[in-house]
């Protein structure tokens, strides 16, 4: 490396990452709000402000598939099953079906995992399509609005493309009975066809135990400048490279593994969680998909998230000012990453810090058993509660027919 860049390591170390004054100075001060922006609004209460109904399905749809398999409870999809138990407790929830604003249709698309713990999407549309049939055919209340005042939560890698490539997502497209519907999704890119208009993007889920067991005291000073672990190359999926992320992890790896402000490597320690609370930048590059559960763990863990995904729609980009507590590089800018981030002015990395040590910030991003005010589960909520009231156009006249109900390929039309 040249010499000017060990010197620069130095003079980093000295000035800001290994002395614990500059970063204790930064956590003690008061946490920030940005007043009159979208973070004024993490706090809002959707109770009272929403009625929702929960549609109760015969178990094969949610329970006795998470008997099978209950790993599904902990890996990164698993916001489908939580938002169905916190909605059964809460606040919002009307037994009365005439008075809701809403509908949900407790459905765990994504819990079919295979022995490496991946969720298999074939399923899914058929799994879909039958309960949509079963809640049509046994209450009024979809064929009076053919879903448009119901939500689903799809947290798949492309949504309700269900498919975990994106190439046959896009060929499939959204499973056209929940084209009228509102989708809720981790999946999240502007101008894709798995991302349609009113979607509510959510965060993946992340065991909120598992990471507060694993703090670090607050002032632990931030030696790292940047962290990741995760593969840079999917050799058995795409052999040829370049296609994975769109090349942006291997352009990382081949810039920066040997660059001493990288820490980055594709070994996955013991000490992960810890790890990113000791690092001043923590990188969130695309994968197959755009979305992470990086993003969370770095919020969480105050690293200040560096969002490598063109395109991306973040998680409640409403209520979360991503703009001012993330860094956004554009994926052919990778090379110059280096650059990018030693430019920052250490008063902004600061600030950035200030931001994200809000506790409202951190809770946002987590699915907490039991749920707590303002977390991802209230946050769903307020998305809903702010589309309302529904348009007029959103109920049908008698008899008025949009959707069809044998769109879509062949095999989706199977019976589950």
């Amino acid at each position: 490396m040249d010499m000017w860049k060990w010197g620069f390591v130095g003079l980093l170390c000295a000035a800001f990452l290994c002395t614990s004054g500059a970063v204790e100075r930064g956590q003690n001060q008061p946490n920030e709000r940005i007043s009159g922006s979208a973070g004024d609004v993490l706090e809002d209460n959707p109770v009272g402000r929403l009625k929702v109904f929960v549609y109760e399905l015969p178990s094969k749809y949610n329970k006795k598939i998470l008997q099978k398999d209950p790993r599904c409870l902990t890996h990164m999809f698993a916001a489908e099953i939580f938002m169905h138990r916190f909605l059964l407790s809460s606040a919002v929830r009307t037994l009365n079906p005439k008075e809701a604003d809403w509908f949900y249709t407790p459905v765990y698309t994504t819990c079919d995992l295979t022995p490496n713990g991946l969720p298999l999407p074939f399923k899914s549309p058929r799994m879909m399509r039958s309960a949509i049939q079963l809640i049509s055919s046994n209450w009024p209340y979809w064929n009076q609005t053919l879903g448009a005042d119901h939500f689903f939560v799809v947290p798949h890698d492309f949504g309700a493309c269900f498919h975990y490539q994106e190439e046959k997502a896009i060929e499939r497209g959204i499973l056209p009975l929940l084209q009228r519907a509102t989708l809720v999704q981790t999946f999240g890119q502007r101008n894709h066809v798995c991302l349609k208009e009113g979607s509510i993007t959510i965060p993946p889920y992340a065991p909120p135990q598992k990471m507060h067991a694993h703090l670090i005291p607050e002032k632990t000073p931030r030696s790292i400048f940047v962290y990741f672990r995760g593969l840079f190359y999917d050799v058995g999926n795409d052999p040829e490279g370049g296609y994975y992320a769109r090349g942006a992890r291997a352009a990382v790896w081949e810039n920066f593994k040997d660059n001493p402000l990288f820490d980055i490597s594709t070994e996955h320690p013991t000490t992960y969680y810890e790890d990113m609370q000791r690092a001043v930048f923590c990188l969130c590059p695309l994968g197959w998909a755009p979305w992470s559960p990086r993003l969370v763990e770095a919020v969480v863990f105050g690293c200040i998230p560096v969002i490598i995904a063109d395109d991306i729609v973040l998680p409640f980009a409403d209520a979360i000012p991503w703009e001012e507590i993330g860094v956004f590089v554009n994926e052919e800018d990778v090379p110059n990453l280096d650059t990018i981030l030693t430019s920052i002015p250490p008063e902004v990395i600061l600030r950035k810090q200030r931001l994200l040590a809000n506790p409202s910030m951190k809770q946002a991003m987590l699915f907490p058993q039991p749920a707590q005010p303002g977390d991802a589960f209230h946050q769903v909520l307020n998305g809903l509660a702010r589309k309302l009231p529904h348009e007029r156009s959103v109920f049908l006249n008698p008899g008025e027919k949009i959707l069809n109900w044998t769109a879509g390929p062949v095999g989706d039309l199977k019976p589950w």
